[in-house]
């Protein structure tokens, strides 16, 4: 396993300050995590990325990648109706490339507070902090990047699109491949082919589904690999023909929505034109832009380094709100300083009561100007 190189105390030390002066109370997380809680989470796709460990005979449980699920967990533990944390620790997540760090230093903050609570003052509180603590490590070349996953809604139901359809988009909206199949399949575009298995599937009972794949396999001496069962296979064969079958968007619609994800500008600039790409049902989305405007307004970051772009976050499933990322230019955007977002669902996803919550999580190495490269 690689591992990062150790940030010198006085670095470390000026990172961890604007974290350590918040207010919350030091928290910690077991190394070994449950797997199928985070594959719950995170989505299958996510296993790639971390480093499997189980007993003989025991529980598959993984190395800690992270600690905001741990954190959260801790809390709805403790049944309090808010909390602050702090934690400073050890991740690790596997990489396919050869000089990146698979265990890695982060120092992080997570806030919880009731359902209900004015979430812009919390949103930008867990911004602004990020941003200190990475400026502590004394790169100039930083970006304080803004995105809001909660923004969809608001928008798909500015452009009048139907419900199931609405639902779809949400699901793909963090996907790329799937997404431009689904820009793509425009009502004007006529009916798209349509798998006859696909379609045959899509009238039985998830059972009755997986018992017919089962039969044709066996009639075709098919001996299925990979470690999907039927019920699987057939559930994504169903999901696929109804996809085919749905309403699409029209060429306006998927034209605003492609633009709309394609954003990236100055804070200013980045509201009008999401304002502009609006549909007539544009009460909700106005709301939700007037709260970000009020949330720049307390992020105390200058206004030159900031970017909004409505997709940031997407790709991060527990995300359902305002998202941050600090690059560096020199580090580029897929090694980011710091990321952090509102994560609300997940507390009721753990079992916990409605409540709201956000956090952030700077990596020191990177902060440090004379640490990642």
């Amino acid at each position: 396993m690689r591992r990062e190189p150790a940030v010198p105390a006085d670095v470390l030390a000026a990172v961890r300050a604007p974290l350590a002066a918040a207010g919350a109370e030091p928290a910690d997380a077991p190394i070994l995590q449950p797997l199928n809680l985070l594959l719950d989470l995170a989505g299958e796709a996510m296993r790639a990325r971390l480093f499997v460990v189980q007993a003989e005979g025991g529980t598959e449980a993984c190395l800690r990648p992270d600690f905001t699920v741990a954190v959260a967990r801790q809390h709805i533990e403790r049944g309090a109706a808010e909390g602050r944390y702090i934690y400073e620790g050890h991740a690790f997540r596997a990489s396919p490339e050869a000089e990146r760090p698979e265990e890695f230093l982060q120092l992080g903050l997570e806030l919880f507070a009731p359902a209900g609570s004015p979430p812009v003052d919390a949103d930008a509180e867990a911004a602004r902090l990020a941003w200190r603590a990475s400026e502590a490590g004394g790169r100039t070349d930083l970006t304080l990047w803004l995105g809001d996953v909660g923004l969809l809604d608001p928008f798909i139901e500015s452009l009048g699109v139907a419900p199931a359809l609405a639902a779809r988009l949400r699901r793909v909206a963090g996907r790329p491949r799937l997404l431009q199949a689904e820009l793509a399949r425009t009502s004007e575009a006529g009916p798209p082919e349509q798998s006859q298995l696909a379609a045959m599937l899509s009238g039985l009972s998830e059972a009755q589904a997986a018992g017919m794949l089962e039969e044709v396999w066996s009639l075709a001496g098919i001996e299925p690999v990979g470690g999907r069962g039927p019920a699987e296979i057939a559930a994504r064969l169903v999901r696929k023909a109804e996809a085919a079958s749905a309403p699409a968007l029209t060429k306006a619609q998927a034209a605003a929505f492609a633009d709309f994800m394609a954003i990236s500008a100055p804070p200013g600039e980045a509201l009008q034109q999401v304002r502009a790409l609006g549909g007539r049902e544009a009460r909700r989305l106005g709301a939700a832009l007037d709260a970000w405007s009020a949330r720049f307004e307390a992020l105390a970051v200058p206004a030159e380094r900031l970017r909004f772009t409505p997709a940031l976050g997407h790709a991060f499933d527990y995300y359902d709100g305002a998202t941050f990322e600090v690059r560096s230019d020199a580090l580029g955007s897929d090694r980011p300083v710091a990321v952090g977002g509102r994560y609300d669902g997940l507390i009721a996803r753990l079992g916990g009561e409605p409540a709201c919550a956000v956090g952030c999580m700077v990596r020191p190495w990177r902060a440090w100007a004379e640490g990642e490269a």
